[in-house]
């Protein structure tokens, strides 16, 4: 584990010599204390000033950089000399063999610049003392020492954080974790043998450093002595040599002038060959400057021809200027390489105009078909461009009339002719392949970020709280917008590889070169990537299944072990060094440091914005969950984002084809086939999943079968807040449909989910309408009302009434008033058979309004097409692998019609009518059952009412308590019928309650046993206050024949007779009413206790009925 070190330090400290790599080359190994951050956290703000850096003279390393030199790529690097000539010159000017240029060779200084000790940095503990960083009291000890102590306390008490498979941030999560498993209270712990370890390092570091820069001065000291005894040992062997040969050979005089003559001409044109070599670096340098490359490539391999001949490997002194010619070979082939990459991945401001021409494209939402792209091949600038593309017949030649990033297309092709000219092509192409997966990664990293910032805020002002809103139009724009400007980058680049592949095809055809695949295979590669993407982004935005199995599987740990160790899923980024705080002092002050280097050294190449890489890879772990590739997803993954991923997507694709070089190895009509096998395999099953998972969330709602807070919005009737939910649902899915390839598949998703709400709403409806305990006499489970429309005659008369006219109505409802009067007879009315609970009764109308309300969205929602219908017969032919999704464009099809419709072939529609239809007669149903349920309470009530008795001691001015609960029942159904019913069906259910109420009260007159005076004036009440209770509900109500019936008899026999004689057989009443009429007028004499009387009262009670029986029969 680092703890948060730098990585000098751990590089340093871990065994290894710590100027092993660089030779003291980077000024921050030794001159800059690593842990001074760490040290100023002890101490106050208020004691430590701005840190200060002491300047330190730069010579020039490998290519001019501050890191090593075995890492050129991540910089250009320098042409300039070292800042002295003493390296390659000596006292006398003369040659003089150089050191490596890889050791520091200025004199070890100070880091105090020769200040005392008193005159450093407060912060610096001091030997003998504290200081500024240290704690109250603290005495440094031995770096060694302290080092010891420190590892022995983490052998002993942290021995389990050294193992390589410990997990940072699982420690760090038990560190915070206060619960009685973590590891909270150990935290101070933790954090001071953190700064005991800091106080070592720092330690070890003041307390050596000074030693190091000495060693290096006298090791290069003693290194320059034995060179320089060397190169004087070969001169004086050479001297040697030549004197022998000399004094052994003759010398005529004129052939040793010509031999001088001709060795002195050959010398001066080595010394004019190597002013000319010598002059070469500072001449590449400029024509890199001005982006001149192909002259420069050329100056660089003039020289590196001249300095590689045999006559100048001879030459010991060129060896510096050789090996400075091979590295800015090498750096001219990075900086070639690197600007291909600016331009292909669009990091130059000179490309910001390639993506944006597209970026129009996928905002119009229309995704171009296959034949009808001739107007956009014309008018993209990838084929004008290679139109006149000459590099079969001849190579590029730098232009100097005009800027040559300005045309990123050319300047592609001037960089790949360079590369050509070097020699480095095939080296080139491998460099651009493995470095393709982390540069498209960026691509999408920035595109995401650079998204999140501008549409951050508006986002979470507009976004909707509601769960429930799966289309939210800012999410819907956000994803369009980051698909839109991401596709248009990837187009680009695709324009910038197909560039290159024609390029290199017509070098190769040019110098009849065989073509190698692995030259050409780079857009292949390209395209799997894209793919790898595109699948990849669908995938994040549609679904968090790793995120929440990764999250369970933790939590399943935990509860067993709370120090087991969890498989790490390893796609996700748990750090990074772009974490480091990029605006810190140390940072800014080495950034400036290193392009001070590179601009002097080569003016122009580096940019501001190339700089901007490592600022752009901080991670957002920390603030949002990424997906499985790494990146910062915008809105949450939902599987219904897929109608705003998918049309760019196909648009892409479409767009695509015109840029797919035709010498490559990819075959245009399967450039959508991995994505017709994502929505296959993957799309599908999520979506599935996803309609399941929302349905059943909607059912188990607590208020699911509530009324809608806000259903006025979107209907004229209240009705139950899930209906409205998984209608809602539904037509979010079939929007998104609309804008996906129609295939049955998917519609039968619906259907299935259309069944299971069905089925739901059934199982509720039978709940409120269910009886505590079984029926005594019949065994049902059900209300009386809901067992009556079952089905029989009285279903049969229901469904007529509520069919038939008008004119025929009353009619129904005397056979239905007598059927009931008859079922009644036969089946007892409890109390548990009706429903007493008003707010069942609003739910029953609720069910009635709803499922009627949801019956009719379903009909206007359901639509025969005739690509579903193919679709199906598709399926029933097992011809499913011919099935292409990607070839029907579902984004033109939108833009002809604004409707929302399920497509459904011939035989789903079928049993998607039947649903329907499922749904219609549930909700006649309910009002069938609410009809005949008020028509159980009148029975109820007035069966106890009349069961009664009515030989009263004195007048009653108050109705019956029966009556009086009867009247609040009616008033309490009207009052609900009317709030969540329409008139019509409102009227079905109350009217006609007067015609039952009239055949009741005559029907339960042979069951009153005794009647005097009293008791029919009380009874004539009930029928006053229920008839006039009547009128609230239906104005035309009255009870005539009750109302007359028991007026005659309160008036007595006589008047009963002479009624009988006046109206005859019209008197409305059949012989055996009457007959019971009059028995009822003679009920209280019969049972006098006077004989006489009781002999007198069934004397003219026989009379009066034997003239009943001669008046009406």
């Amino acid at each position: 584990m680092s703890y948060g070190y730098p990585d000098s330090v751990r590089s340093n400290y871990g065994g290894a010599n710590p100027y092993g790599a660089n030779y003291g080359g980077s000024n921050t190994a030794l001159n800059v204390n690593p842990y001074g951050d760490d040290a100023q956290e002890q101490g106050t703000a208020e004691a430590r000033g701005p840190p200060v850096f002491r300047a330190r003279d730069r010579r020039q390393g490998a290519y001019g950089q501050v890191g090593p030199p075995s890492a050129p790529t991540s910089q250009y690097g320098g042409f300039t000399r070292s800042r002295n000539n003493v390296d390659e010159l000596g006292e006398d000017g003369g040659p003089q063999v150089n050191r490596p240029t890889s050791l520091e060779r200025s004199q070890a200084k100070r880091r105090s610049g020769g200040k005392s000790f008193a005159q450093r940095s407060p912060t610096r503990p001091r030997a003998g003392g504290a200081g500024a960083g240290a704690g109250a009291g603290y005495q440094e000890e031995d770096g060694v020492k302290q080092i010891e102590d420190v590892l022995a306390i983490i052998q002993e008490h942290w021995n389990f954080m050294m193992d390589e498979k410990c997990v940072p941030v699982q420690v760090a999560l038990q560190l915070m974790d206060n619960s009685s498993l973590g590891m909270a209270s150990r935290y101070p712990e933790f954090k001071a043998i953190h700064q005991q370890l800091q106080n070592a390092l720092k330690a070890i570091v003041n307390e050596h450093h000074q030693g190091f820069n000495s060693s290096i001065g006298t090791f290069h000291a003693i290194q320059t002595s034995i060179q320089t005894s060397l190169q004087m040992l070969r001169e004086l062997r050479e001297k040697l040599l030549s004197a022998k040969t000399a004094l052994s050979s003759t010398k005529p005089e004129l052939k040793s002038l010509a031999q001088k003559s001709r060795e002195y001409d050959e010398a001066l044109q080595t010394l004019n060959q190597i002013e000319n070599i010598q002059a070469i670096p500072e001449k590449v340098e400029a024509r890199i400057s001005d982006k001149r490359f192909i002259t420069a490539v050329e100056l660089l391999q003039d020289g590196l021809r001249l300095i590689r001949q045999p006559k100048m490997e001879e030459i010991g002194a060129l060896r510096d200027l050789r090996v400075r010619l091979s590295n800015l070979e090498q750096t001219v082939v990075d900086i070639l390489i690197e600007e291909l990459h600016s331009h292909l991945y669009l990091k130059s401001p000179y490309c910001e105009s390639r993506s944006k021409q597209h970026a129009n494209q996928y905002s119009k939402g229309i995704a171009p078909r296959s034949g009808n792209t001739a107007t956009d091949v014309r008018g993209r600038k990838l084929h004008e461009y290679l139109e006149k593309l000459e590099s079969e017949s001849s190579a590029m030649q730098d232009d100097t009339t005009r800027i040559p990033e300005a045309n990123s297309f050319d300047y592609i092709q001037l960089l790949v002719e360079s590369l050509n000219s070097l020699g480095v092509l095939e080296v080139a192409v491998d460099t651009i392949t493995q470095r393709l997966p982390v540069e498209l990664f960026k691509v999408v990293e920035k595109t995401s970020k650079d998204i999140d910032k501008q549409s951050l805020g508006k986002l979470r002002r507009k976004e909707d709280q509601d769960t429930m809103n799966f289309t939210n139009p800012a999410k819907v724009a956000l994803l369009e917008e980051l698909l839109g400007t991401l596709y248009a980058k990837f187009e680009a680049i695709a324009e910038g590889h197909r560039v290159v592949h024609e390029v290199i095809a017509g070098i190769l055809k040019r110098e009849g070169l065989r073509t190698s695949s692995s030259l050409t295979s780079g857009f292949r590669e390209l395209w799997k990537l894209f793919q790898s993407e595109i699948r990849s982004l669908l995938h994040d935005y549609l679904t968090t299944n790793s995120n929440n199995s990764s999250r369970q599987g933790q939590a399943g740990d935990r509860t067993g072990n709370v120090f087991s160790r969890t498989q790490r899923d390893k796609t996700k980024q748990i750090f990074k060094l772009s974490n480091m705080d990029p605006k810190s002092t140390d940072m800014a002050s080495e950034r400036e440091d290193l392009d001070l280097i590179l601009k002097s050294s080569v003016p122009g190449l580096v940019s501001d914005t190339k700089r901007s890489d490592i600022t752009n890879l901080n991670s957002s772990t920390t603030t949002v969950d990424g997906g499985a590739t790494g990146h910062k997803l915008l809105v949450e993954p939902n599987v219904f984002n897929m109608g705003a991923l998918l049309p760019p997507s196909l648009i892409f694709l479409n767009r695509l084809r015109e840029i797919v070089p035709p010498t490559s190895d990819i075959a245009l009509s399967t450039l959508t086939s991995f994505l017709d096998d994502f929505l296959v395999n993957v799309f599908l099953p999520l979506l599935d999943e996803a309609l399941e998972e929302q349905c059943a969330r909607i059912f188990i709602e607590a208020d699911a079968f509530q009324q809608d807070p806000q259903w006025s919005s979107h209907s004229e009737k209240p009705i139950f807040k899930g209906t409205y939910q998984f209608l809602r649902l539904i037509v979010a899915f079939c929007e998104m449909l609309d804008i996906l390839p129609h295939d049955q598949a998917f519609s039968q998703l619906i259907i299935n989910q259309l069944v299971i709400y069905y089925d739901k709403c059934c199982g509720w409806y039978k709940a409120k309408v269910s009886r505590a305990q079984p029926h005594p006499r019949t065994g049902g489970r059900q209300k009386m009302s809901a067992a009556l429309i079952e089905g029989g005659e009285i279903r049969d008369i229901v469904s007529a009434i509520m069919q038939s006219d008008e004119a025929i109505v009353p009619e129904l409802l005397r056979k239905e008033a007598a059927l009931l009067i008859r079922s009644s007879d036969a089946i007892h009315i409890e109390e548990m058979d009706i429903v007493s609970d008003k707010k069942n009764i609003a739910a029953l109308c609720l069910l009635a309004t709803s499922m009627r309300w949801l019956a009719g969205k379903f009909k206007r929602l359901g639509k025969v097409t005739p690509e579903a219908t193919k679709s199906s017969r598709r399926e029933s032919s097992g011809k499913s692998q011919d099935h292409r999704w990607t070839l029907v464009t579902g984004a033109e099809k939108q833009s002809k019609t604004l409707k929302i419709y399920l497509p459904l072939s011939d035989e789903s529609k079928v049993a998607y009518d039947g649903l329907v239809t499922s749904f219609q007669e549930l909700a006649t149903n309910a009002l069938r059952m609410l009809h005949v349920e008020i028509r159980c309470h009148v029975i109820y009530h007035v069966t106890r009412s009349m069961a009664r008795t009515f030989l009263l001691n004195q007048e009653h001015n108050d109705p019956d308590p029966e009556v009086l609960a009867l009247n609040t029942d009616i008033l309490d159904f009207d009052e609900e019928a009317g709030d969540y019913l329409e008139d019509q069906q409102r009227g079905f259910i109350m009217n006609g309650l007067s015609t039952l109420l009239d055949d009741l009260l005559l029907h339960f007159a042979p069951k009153i046993p005794i009647m005097n005076k009293n008791g029919c004036g009380r009874l004539q009440l009930n029928i006053l206050v229920l008839q006039q209770n009547l009128k609230n509900v239906e104005p035309t109500a009255s009870l005539p024949r009750s109302a007359l019936y028991y007026g005659l008899c309160a008036s007595g026999p006589e008047a009963i007779v002479a009624e009988a004689r006046a109206k005859g057989k019209d008197i409305g009443f059949t012989y055996e009413e009457m007959k019971t009429l009059m028995e009822l007028s003679y009920s209280e004499t019969l049972q006098s206790e006077r004989r006489e009387v009781a002999v007198q009262a069934k004397r003219g009670l026989d009379e009066n009925v034997l003239a009943l029986s001669e008046y009406i029969w």
